[in-house]
């Protein structure tokens, strides 16, 4: 064989010995692309934040593509019950400072990332006429509020002391979303709800401002919850309501700053 032939069969070898290496016996690749796992953060959010983190929940997952996130929203301090009872929680997002306070240990460096005031709502053509928060301790008021144990009812004690006024509310809601949807149906004449959640419900609802409103002010803090197999994750979530992005969404809500 001459130095020519030999050089090229020697080639050809190696090229068949290549091409044997790196697959399997089925043939596949084994240095081809891996599957990426697919991870669910699972954020417990106060019933009023519902709007402004279903967008930043958006945008999260936009930034994350492995990443699904599970929005749970509802009164703060049934969100407080389901986590403390073990339900699977990576971020709690309060209405006010007791109920995260009532998590305990179980919330992990929690900041405070937005404010917010009560408003009183009415259905559209305010059919009881009212104007003023005293109006709504008239005796033929439907009124309905939000429990004590629950952010914007505790709010609503305070205001009602602060204003010297006894309301006698028909009903009271596990959530302020309760409160707008019984008003919005026309089951009652008023409710106490926040600025942001009527701002939200606009088309359905009329709102009216009072001063005594200025008296009580409810912070939102959030934290990682302690336990959660995603804490990066969690952490990063945070952040991002902390940051430009999530702030400007809860601005253009209504929400003030912490």
């Amino acid at each position: 064989m001459t130095q020519r032939r030999w050089l090229v069969a020697a080639a050809a070898s190696v090229l068949l010995v290549a091409g044997g290496c790196g697959s399997g016996e089925d043939g596949a690749n084994e240095g081809g692309p891996t599957e990426v796992e697919q991870v669910t953060l699972t954020v417990h959010a106060a019933a009023s934040l519902k709007g402004t983190f279903t967008e930043i929940v958006e945008e999260f997952e936009s930034e994350h593509e492995a990443v699904t996130v599970t929005l749970n929203v509802g009164g703060s301090s049934d969100l407080v019950a389901q986590i403390q009872s073990g339900v699977p929680a990576d971020v709690f997002a309060s209405a006010d400072v007791k109920n995260m306070d009532k998590l305990g240990d179980l919330a992990v460096g929690p900041e405070d990332f937005a404010t917010n005031t009560l408003e009183i709502v009415v259905p559209r053509g305010n059919p009881a006429d009212i104007s003023s928060f005293d109006d709504l301790a008239g005796d033929d008021v439907k009124l309905v509020t939000c429990a004590v144990e629950v952010p914007c009812g505790s709010a609503t004690a305070a205001v009602a002391e602060e204003a010297g006024v006894e309301l006698s509310p028909v009903s009271q809601e596990q959530s302020v979303t309760d409160v707008l949807g019984k008003v919005a149906s026309g089951e009652a004449d008023a409710g106490l709800v926040y600025v942001t959640d009527v701002k939200a419900a606009s088309d359905a609802v009329e709102g009216i401002t009072f001063r005594e409103s200025d008296s009580v002010v409810n912070t939102y803090p959030i934290s990682v919850v302690e336990g959660s197999e995603h804490a990066d994750l969690a952490q990063e979530f945070m952040e991002l309501v902390l940051a430009t992005f999530g702030q400007q969404v809860l601005a253009d809500a209504g929400f003030g700053k912490p």
